[in-house]
């Protein structure tokens, strides 16, 4: 019993630093809930003007705007429809209907069939009504320019406080970011431990999304357990982020979260992105690791992603940690996109059932600011290609690093249960699976151990791997 309390204790990373922070016919329905002012005005303004094909946009934000106003729905009785699974059904095949109509630009479809759809999803639903409420805001936005003031009414961006809080609530409650990052701290600090005797105690991480820092102070802790007070551990983070106020944020919380540790010296170098890495070479035969955690699928085309390589393995670094989201970057076509997209998303909202309940605030914020934002933003990335992240599978990551000079590195057995740890730990209300059963999280060793990915039923969702320079 105390054994698992103390690994439940040295999996939770201490949150100190993050909490500073469906119808057969479509009918329009008289509303019974004002609008807020914002909305309301770009409405009233626009209304004397739209005919034919605005004009359905217009009662289309109307049906949205009512559905956005979740209150009256959390009252609705479920119909026997949803209860049997018909309903369900019907709004997966009338979203798919809708997409096809957006695909051929066909306007008066799509505009009908989402004003269907928006009367019967909603943001406090199961997860299949939530997902296609916000598939259906992605494709709505599809179908305007984006000089439309309702385009901007769909697409607004959430303010980067709502953004963080968002993130925050997802990384406590879920173990999807908490297990990209658990694995890869493993893996470096295995890898600084190999080097103990010639790195002089120094470790350096070059981060190429530091984001808010959350991964961090994971590993400063486990370097503090192997550390002594005469005997200190060196860590230098040099992580590059998307603004200056980020960067500055992200600083603070790390190095007051590192002042806890009096036998860990604590540097941190911030960068903005695309920024040239300066002061690299070695110190002291430092050991060096490289954290590509959700970067690389951000990067606009693939001879950005080479370029990136490239310079990787310039450092001869000692270790390097990969962990993508699973997905495929370039289908076919955009409804190839649209159903990997719709796949995906959708085992990540019914992930949520497990760990947060349906009238959980923090859900809806995760959802609206977080996984809501990305699937509007997919839904039109190429109105906005640079902005929108797009997925590879593993077998073609690992293709792309073995032809840049890398050879993939097996993760350790203690990777591995620690990610199931972290799962048992993080497992609510639906049993932990493992391997081919279909309930819940699991976690999948893959391609002889070199790899490990978080799965939802029998989809996996992210995959972990580490690598090392081979020429």
């Amino acid at each position: 019993m105390e054994e698992t309390e103390d690994q439940e204790e040295l999996l939770n990373l201490s949150l100190a630093i993050v909490s500073s922070g469906y119808g057969d016919e479509a009918r329009l329905r008289k509303r019974k809930r004002s609008m807020s002012r914002d909305d309301n005005d770009v409405i009233s303004n626009s209304s004397d003007a739209v005919e034919g094909c605005e004009g359905k946009i217009f009662k289309l934000l109307q049906m949205r705007e009512e559905m956005l106003h979740t209150e009256h729905k959390r009252s609705k009785q479920i119909s026997p429809h949803h209860e049997d699974g018909k309903g369900l059904q019907h709004l997966i095949h009338l979203l798919l209907i809708t997409a096809t109509a957006v695909d051929e630009n066909n306007a008066g479809l799509a505009l009908d069939n989402l004003a269907e759809l928006y009367q019967s999803v909603s943001l406090t639903g199961d997860s299949v009504q939530r997902v296609v409420a916000y598939f259906a805001d992605g494709l709505a936005a599809r179908l305007l320019t984006r000089k439309s003031p309702f385009h901007d009414m769909i697409m607004k961006r959430p303010t980067c406080e709502e953004e963080f809080v968002a993130f925050t609530y997802l990384y406590r409650v879920s173990p999807y970011y908490q297990f990209a990052h658990f694995t890869a701290n493993q893996a470096i600090l295995e890898a600084f431990e190999r080097e103990e005797q010639v790195n002089h105690h120094v470790l350096h991480v070059i981060d190429f999304d530091v984001s808010y820092g959350f991964q961090w102070p994971s590993l400063i802790q486990s370097l503090s357990d192997k550390a002594t007070s005469g005997n200190k551990i060196s860590l230098r983070i040099t992580g590059f982020g998307r603004s200056p106020e980020e960067l500055q944020e992200t600083e603070g919380r790390l190095v007051s979260f590192s002042k806890g540790f009096k036998n860990i010296v604590f540097e941190f170098q911030g960068l903005l992105r695309g920024s040239k890495l300066v002061n690299l070479r070695k110190k002291k035969q430092e050991t060096v690791a490289v954290n590509l955690v959700f970067h690389l699928n951000m990067l606009s085309n693939f001879a950005k992603i080479s370029e990136t390589l490239k310079s990787v393995h310039s450092f001869k670094p000692s270790i390097v940690m990969l962990v993508e989201q699973e997905g495929n970057r370039s289908p076919r076509s955009f409804l190839s996109r649209f159903m990997e997209s719709l796949h995906y998303f959708a085992a990540m909202f019914d992930s949520l059932d497990d760990c947060l309940p349906l009238e959980s605030s923090e859900r809806l914020s995760i959802e609206k600011n977080h996984l809501g934002k990305e699937i509007k933003t997919r839904m039109n990335y190429e109105k906005d290609d640079r902005r929108c992240a797009r997925y590879e599978r593993m077998e073609t990551w690992k293709g792309r690093m073995e032809a840049h000079g890398f050879a993939g590195v097996k993760l350790s057995s203690k990777s591995l249960l620690q990610a199931k740890l972290l799962l048992r730990i993080r497992a609510h209300h639906r049993p932990l699976q493992f391997e081919g059963e279909n309930s819940g999280f699991r976690v999948i060793e893959r391609d002889e151990g070199r790899a490990i990915s978080l799965g939802w039923q029998d989809r996996s969702l992210i995959t972990a791997s580490a690598w090392h320079c081979v020429w």
